[in-house]
């Protein structure tokens, strides 16, 4: 299980890895929903665990750097657009 201490040292704030854990949460929960169809658009997760849970699982990526958030480029664009391919951007 992820430590908060762990996580902190991965990102710069509070706020960027709730937002990197949710989106990655969400890719993961995608990746389930659409596993019998075949269709392979989300990135399976990247990680073992005995957790079931996409949040937990997400977290765990966090901790073990297997994913990472970038800083913003102060542009306005999104610097987790990466992640889920959002189209804000």
């Amino acid at each position: 299980m992820a430590r908060i201490d762990d996580l902190m040292d991965k990102v710069d704030s509070k706020f960027h890895l709730v937002h990197l854990a949710a989106k990655r949460a969400r890719e993961i929960n995608g990746y389930y929903a659409q596993l019998g169809e075949g269709l392979g658009q989300y990135v399976p997760p990247l990680v073992q665990t005995a957790s079931n849970k996409p949040l937990s699982i997400a977290l765990e990526e966090i901790s073990q750097a297997k994913i990472e958030g970038v800083e913003s480029a102060g542009d306005g664009t999104d610097p987790l657009a990466f992640i889920e391919g959002d189209e804000q951007a």
